[in-house]
C-alpha cells in the first residue's frame, strides 16, 4: 500500500472526516465527563451555541451523542455520548496524554 486515498479504507475516511470537524473533538472531550446541557457546554469549550448545535446535530445523526429531552418546566435537554460515543474514550485520552508530552503552549 503506498499511502494513496483511493487504497485506505472508506470506513477511515469517513471516521477522520467526522472527528476532524472543527470542535468536535472538544466536544467529545466534554462529553466523556457525563450528560451535559447546552449552555454548560457552550460555556466550558468557548464556543458559539450556533456552531455547537450543528456539531451536536451531526454527533447526533452519526450515532455518537444522543439528545435527551426531560419534560421539566421549563424543558431540560441534555446531551451525552452514546456507546459508540464512549468508544471513542481511548483515543480522545491517547490524544490528551500526547498533546501534554509534545504540545508547547
Amino acid at each position: 500500500m503506498n499511502g494513496t486515498s483511493s487504497e485506505r479504507c472508506p470506513r477511515f475516511d469517513k471516521a477522520m472526516s467526522i472527528l476532524s470537524q472543527r470542535w468536535t473533538g472538544l466536544i467529545i472531550h466534554q462529553l466523556l465527563a457525563g450528560p451535559q446541557r447546552f449552555c454548560t457546554m457552550e460555556s466550558a469549550i468557548a464556543i458559539s451555541g450556533r456552531v455547537l448545535s450543528e456539531r451536536l446535530k451531526d454527533l447526533e445523526r452519526e450515532g455518537i451523542v444522543r439528545r435527551e429531552v426531560y419534560p421539566d418546566t421549563p424543558v431540560r435537554i441534555e446531551y451525552s455520548l452514546t456507546e459508540k460515543g464512549h468508544a471513542l474514550e481511548p483515543i480522545i485520552r491517547d490524544i490528551e496524554a500526547w498533546a501534554a508530552q509534545w504540545i508547547e503552549l
